[in-house]
């Protein structure tokens, strides 16, 4: 085994999109710190994830299998295992600290120290909101709730959002009114950093997992962030008629529930005024702004505290629609939710470059495995980067990623929805239907003609189709023996 192993700190947040880092051309905002990131380190901008919702994607990434295999379809599936375990039982000292959406939330997952802080507004696990609990209820405190609780401080949630007058004008964006160091992402970033601070040196690599909450919504910068982004000329979402109404139902049923219920206190409303969706983005925005500070306390602190063997990675579990084609938050296949941000950082152990070939959000598994001198299981359906990362020429990425996501309380009149994305093409199947997506990626980046019943389109959709299946059953056999033992 290596001596040289590196420590490896993986920052993960939750919902983040890829127009929200300056060094990658978004020049409305101001990240400094993950700039850097990208600037020094190697930059994945064509990465995909394999689902569009949370513990789904989680799933995926902590265990290398798609979610057909691991059986982690939605949000609240028990998820009991991942690699972390194999990081653990070579050596490395593992630490999470903040969100991983693991179900149960405190499943120990082969970590060390756990330190769970969950979404902000938590619905998929009791939690306390000012009433008394029901008979027979409990609640499940995470850090960040046992923090507010010492401090006799009710944190801001649905309950009392919806007391706001304007609520349903605000499509989930709120200012942090209470004392910014109980801000979710303020405490995540300040709990790791204050670790790094007080632990003392290990006499074995370390590998932390820092999980940031945001910016899934709410949208809740404090109001130094907020009124900054508000004074910006952002961009605004787009949503031609003639996108909307090509949409397959499925997609069209969805965009519904979102205007009738107001998951993670946000509001939809597809004809909101340029006023309002400029304060949603704002709101998104600062919010990413907010963390980008606390990644660069983060960098401080390994700095500080002796971790000068380290590679640094930074990436989100899926992105957010924001409004655009009509569309909040994820389960969508749309690339503002697949296309999420990947950036490992290790001057010295890496050359700064940029990687436009496709890429899986999962591949950063045995990525990290290999880096650490760890087993990397044979069944593993992720791929490792380290090649992209050490610059081999003969590496070329992807020829297509896959993203999939099942029924559930939210994506309803769909039973199961399949991606398929090369680089040029993306076609989007529902199993129980015979609408679907096709997009031509090269004269259609938006995704706003769908092709899917266009003749001179249909040869292209059958080869996709046909990938589609041949992908289904080589996965099947790859993993048998794996899935049969997870599950």
């Amino acid at each position: 085994m290596a001596e040289d192993r590196p420590n490896i700190i993986f920052i993960n947040t939750d919902q983040q999109r890829m127009d929200t880092i300056r060094a990658l051309g978004a020049d409305h905002m101001d990240t400094p710190n993950l700039d850097r990131l990208a600037e020094e380190g190697v930059t994945f901008t064509d990465c995909h994830i394999t689902a569009p919702s949370c513990a789904p994607s989680r799933a995926s990434l902590f265990t290398g299998h798609y979610p057909h295999t691991t059986g982690i379809y939605r949000n609240g599936d028990r998820w009991t295992r991942s690699w972390v375990e194999d990081l653990s039982e070579s050596g490395y000292y593992t630490v999470n600290v903040g969100k991983m959406h693991t179900a149960p939330y405190e499943t120990p997952m082969g970590f060390d120290e756990r330190y769970p802080v969950e979404n902000k507004d938590r619905y998929l696990g009791d939690m306390p909101a000012g009433e008394p609990p029901l008979p027979g209820e409990k609640f499940y405190l995470d850090e960040w709730d046992r923090a507010m609780q010492a401090r006799g401080i009710l944190k801001q949630q649905r309950e009392f959002y919806r007391q706001w007058e304007d609520y349903e004008e605000r499509l989930g964006a709120f200012e942090w009114e209470l004392p910014e160091d109980t801000h979710p992402d303020v405490f995540v970033g300040n709990f790791a950093t204050r670790w790094l601070d007080h632990m003392p040196r290990l006499e074995q690599p370390l590998f932390m997992e820092i999980g940031f909450p945001g910016p899934h919504p709410p949208f809740d910068p404090t109001p130094e962030y907020a009124k900054e982004y508000m004074d910006r000329d952002l961009p605004l979402p787009t949503a031609p008629e003639s996108d909307l109404e090509n949409q397959p139902e499925a997609l069209q049923a969805l965009r519904r529930h979102h205007q009738g219920v107001d998951h993670d206190s946000v509001t939809h409303d597809v004809e909101a005024s340029e006023e309002e969706l400029h304060r949603q983005r704002a709101y998104y925005y600062a919010n990413v702004a907010m963390i980008d500070e606390k990644v660069g306390d983060i960098m401080d602190a390994l700095e500080a505290n002796g971790y000068d063997d380290t590679v640094v990675v930074f990436t989100s579990d899926h992105g957010e629609m924001l409004g655009d084609h009509g569309h909040i938050q994820k389960w969508t296949m749309y690339d503002e939710v697949t296309n999420v941000p990947m950036m490992v950082w290790s001057p010295g152990r890496f050359d700064a470059d940029t990687v436009d070939d496709l890429v899986s959000l999962f591949d950063l598994g045995p990525t990290m495995l290999e880096l650490a001198d760890a087993p990397v299981d044979d069944s593993m359906e992720a791929e490792s980067l380290v090649p992209a990362l050490e610059g081999d020429e003969e590496w070329s990425g992807r020829e297509y990623v896959y993203a999939e996501h099942a029924r559930d309380g939210i994506l309803q009149e769909t039973e199961f929805m399949t991606m398929i994305r090369s680089d040029d093409w993306k076609l989007v199947h529902f199993v129980d239907s015979d609408e679907g997506q096709l997009f031509d990626l090269t004269e259609d980046p938006e995704e706003t003609d769908n092709r899917w019943n266009d003749p001179d389109a249909q040869e292209v959709k059958r080869e996709l189709l046909d990938q589609l299946l041949t992908w289904r059953i080589r996965s099947g056999v790859q993993t048998a023996d794996w899935a049969a033992d997870f599950r």
